[in-house]
């Protein structure tokens, strides 16, 4: 068994990282401005140790973000199967990497990979966040976090100073002085308020990260967790147990390491007793069996260009969106699709061809499947009907 690293300089190339890099740089240089001339490292030891603080800070957070960047979440190869191919009975078949699903695995659409124990996409680093960059994303999350405090106790009375600086100097006071020209006054003000955005959304994920983790489990399996529990179980079936929360002192030490490598592989992980490695694969696939079964079939009567606000199709559905980052979905008259989510003017669904196979996008790789407007479609047996009294007039 193995597992691939496909972290590159390429993955840096992107909007998200770009943005996290530049923001990174811009509070760390007005900061460290600052910082010398309000407390001079110089004067005093307690200075010194002030910069050096910080700048170890800042040392924490590129640190962090370039290893959960070029380490990756963890991708399973392409083709993968388990050695025992009895196993596969309570395994989920991925299509586009044309393998099998490990344990608590996911496909990305994004990433155009299955990723181990993935919770998110992350744009600000390009990757998904998964098994082998987790610890390293929480902890650039956490020195993110303090860095941000740093830099305001700073900012803010440097920006202070700056402003009354001539009553200072007509007082005498000749330590600690700031003087800020006008256009770093305004880059620093432009800092606070970067500082004080990035501190408040970093807080929210930091707090989100550290509640799965305690819990061990992922975004996505959170989601499984609830279905797991609303879903009616047969008479055979006991009550669900998630197989991998072990306390949340063994549930942090299966992230946080000395090595910084989770305790895992990604194939095999540590069990409640009574469950074993397929507990949650498992009930997935009875999950999904149900959702098989509520399915509808939709005929698509009017084109859909798969634009976010569809205007044409009137202003209500254009105001009423799916509040969501999963992708619309063009198309034409005869279409068919398969339904699986329903909005008051939305739907969620798959094309299928004409034998009721799921499509697959020009490359052959990932299910053509997103939202679509309730108005561009009728259900299938509502069409035929439709079809059937025309026929019949």
């Amino acid at each position: 068994m193995g597992y691939e690293v496909v972290g590159t300089w390429r993955q840096v190339v992107h909007w998200g990282p770009v943005m996290a890099i530049s923001t990174t740089l811009t509070i760390s240089y007005v900061t460290i401005k600052c910082l010398i001339m309000l407390w001079p490292p110089f004067d005093s030891l307690a200075a010194f140790l002030n910069l050096i603080m910080f700048l170890g800070c800042m040392v924490m957070i590129l640190g962090n973000f370039f290893m959960a960047v070029f380490k990756g979440p963890g991708f399973v190869p392409f083709g993968w199967k388990p050695e025992n191919a009895e196993h596969i009975k309570s395994m989920q078949f991925c299509d586009c990497c044309q393998g099998y699903k490990a344990p608590r695995s996911h496909h990305c659409r994004k990433c155009e990979r299955c990723v181990m124990k993935m919770d998110h996409h992350c744009p600000w680093i390009n990757t998904c966040c998964g098994h082998l960059n987790q610890a390293n994303f929480c902890l650039f999350l956490f020195f993110a976090v303090c860095g941000c405090i740093l830099a305001l106790c700073v900012l803010l009375p440097s920006i202070y100073k700056s402003v009354y600086f001539d009553h200072y100097v007509r007082s005498g006071q000749e330590e600690g002085l700031v003087y800020l020209e006008r256009p770093v006054m305004l880059v620093i003000m432009f800092s606070v308020g970067l500082s004080i955005g990035a501190l408040i959304a970093i807080s929210v994920l930091f707090y989100m990260q550290m509640k799965i983790i305690l819990k061990n489990q992922t975004g996505i399996e959170g989601w499984i967790i609830d279905k797991a529990h609303d879903r009616e179980r047969g008479e055979t079936e006991g009550p669900f147990v998630y197989p991998y929360n072990l306390g949340w002192y063994q549930n942090l030490r299966q992230v946080f390491t000395l090595s910084m490598r989770p305790r895992s592989d990604g194939y095999i992980w540590d069990l409640v007793e009574g469950c074993n490695q397929y507990t949650l694969t498992e009930e997935q696939l009875k999950q999904k069996a149900e959702k098989r079964e509520r399915s509808e079939l939709y005929i698509v009567e009017r084109p859909y260009s798969g634009y976010l606000f569809p205007c044409s199709k009137g202003l209500r559905v254009a105001c009423c969106i799916p509040c969501t980052d999963e992708p619309r979905i063009r198309l034409t008259p005869g279409d068919t699709v398969r339904v699986t989510r329903w909005k008051k003017r939305w739907l969620y669904g798959t094309k299928v061809s004409a034998d009721k196979n799921t499509c697959l996008d020009s490359q052959g790789k990932n299910r053509i499947r997103g939202w679509f407007p309730r108005v561009c479609a009728k259900e299938l047996a509502a069409a035929d009907q439709k079809i059937d009294d025309k026929k019949d007039v």
